[in-house]
């Protein structure tokens, strides 16, 4: 199905208004839901509508409430996200985090009592936007084993930073510290593909290439074994240990748990004043420049180019604002069975 940009907008602001959330919060959630999807990001897109029309229904993401800063200081802020959808709690912690880079030069913002953050490099955009590197990441529920271990450890806990440039749009990580987020489990399974050995564990702590034993009876590789393991604990630690939220088993997964309870996510977010250090322009040349010479790397044989991250998301959101998505079959039918459990109408091709 094609449907144009504006047009899933829309869509997915008037289900979340449908299903309890106040306006101000669907607009966020869906400006987030939906570049997402123009990414190509699909896993991270509108097809979490679904869980989060549940957990608006049955209180468990509030919109009566908003995010709230409940310390800071000239160059820092601890964020309470009053168990509001993660979109509007990242959103409101990364605005405050440039705010204050603005002022400061570097900023750190960190949330508790949050929800899932979708694609958490939604937020880093929002700093190149302004011409500062934005930096986040969040914890999550243990889906994560660790090199050695037969069960999971941490949650895949996403990392995303971005940096603003000159004639390039800008670089853009979004990551997971799994080999693949389990949202490409999900998609697998769901889809009936395969996938290689190197994405889970079995309960034995073996690899597997069976994706329906996820999440239930096998746990997601780390990615790059040790080195992803050490990262995830860092992101932990930035999320979870600083900003004051729930850690690993204390954090309830978003998709399964009751959805009339909180999640109690933790989040960071990081902003980077490039102006307040260097000239910018300077700065944005300088980017260009080093992307330019990644492009003009001698490649190996059969590869063409190399590119830098972030590049293939923002070739499909170029062709998706000229052309409209392409949502692939299983982001509709996430999307008719949301309709059809809240009584809204299914989305149609314009």
């Amino acid at each position: 199905m094609s449907i144009s940009v504006q047009a899933h907008k829309t869509y997915i602001h008037d289900a979340l208004v449908h299903a309890g959330a106040n306006p101000q919060h669907a607009t966020v959630t869906a400006d987030a839901l939906c570049l997402a999807d123009a990414w190509g990001t699909f896993t991270h897109g509108s097809k979490l509508l679904k869980g989060y029309t549940t957990r608006i229904k049955a209180g468990g993401c509030r919109s009566d409430l908003h995010p709230i800063i409940v310390n800071d200081g000239p160059s820092f802020a601890l964020i309470d996200g009053n168990s509001t959808l993660g979109q509007v709690a990242g959103t409101f912690a990364m605005e405050t985090a440039i705010e204050k880079a603005r002022e400061t030069g570097i900023a750190y913002c960190g949330v508790f009592n949050s929800c899932h953050l979708g694609a958490v490099g939604v937020y880093p955009t929002m700093a190149a936007r302004n011409d500062m590197i934005g930096i986040a990441m969040g914890n999550d529920i243990p889906s994560v084993a660790a090199p050695g271990s037969k069960t999971a450890v941490l949650g895949t806990n996403p990392f995303s930073y971005s940096v603003p440039a000159g004639r390039h749009h800008p670089i853009l990580l979004d990551m997971a510290m799994s080999t693949v987020a389990g949202g490409k489990v999900y998609a697998a399974n769901q889809l009936g593909n395969p996938i290689p050995d190197n994405w889970i564990v079995d309960r034995d702590g073996k690899p597997t290439t069976d994706s329906s034993l996820y999440p239930t009876d096998a746990s997601l590789q780390p990615l790059g074994g040790y080195k992803g393991y050490g990262l995830g604990l860092m992101i932990e630690s930035l999320s979870g240990l600083l900003s004051g939220a729930n850690l690993t088993w204390d954090i309830k997964a978003w998709m399964t748990a009751d959805p009339a309870g909180p999640t109690y996510h933790g989040a960071a977010f990081l902003a980077f004043n490039v102006g307040a250090m260097q000239n910018l322009e300077e700065f944005k040349s300088r980017v260009d420049g080093l992307i330019d010479q990644i492009h003009d790397t001698p490649t190996a044989e059969g590869v063409d180019q190399l590119y830098v991250a972030g590049e293939f998301e923002w070739a499909r959101y170029q062709k998706a604002m000229e052309n409209g998505i392409e949502l692939p079959n299983d982001v509709i039918a996430a999307l008719n069975t949301m309709a059809d459990e809240i009584g809204f109408r299914r989305p149609v091709a314009t």
